[in-house]
């Protein structure tokens, strides 16, 4: 019996010549890699995932958000710096407050899409 710890294989090797002439042109250089999966490191963080879900709901400052999440304004700054800093998310100042939303709609696109995907997997679909 073969064990479920690893994906299947072929069983011999050969490769498809036409369909790695077809691939290969099209991948990306190895930064550029680097930078798609560092993004994607950003989103494998919990809190960092609810803070943008809220922000995908609504523009919101750091005392908000930390008061929606139950969490310390000191943590909720940490996190907005890490998703800023990956350009997933902007900031405006209003007087002595700063209001944070989502950089742009390839941000939505993603948290949309995401969910979707999640809802579909759970037989319900959400807006």
């Amino acid at each position: 019996m073969a064990s479920r710890r690893y994906a299947e294989v072929c069983e011999e090797v050969c490769t498809h010549p036409d369909i790695l002439n077809r691939v290969k042109p099209e991948m990306p250089d190895e930064e550029r890699l680097y930078d798609l999966a560092e993004l994607f490191k950003v989103f494998g963080d919990t809190t960092r995932i609810r803070i943008l879900y809220v922000l995908f709901e609504s523009e919101m400052c750091v005392c908000d958000i930390a008061a929606l999440l139950n969490m310390t304004q000191s943590a909720i700054s940490h996190q907005l710096r890490v998703l800023k800093q990956a350009r997933l998310v902007r900031s405006r100042r209003e007087g002595k407050t700063v209001f944070y939303s989502l950089d742009d709609d390839h941000v939505r696109t993603v948290i949309g899409q995401g969910m979707e995907h999640i809802e579909e997997k759970h037989g319900r679909k959400q807006a």
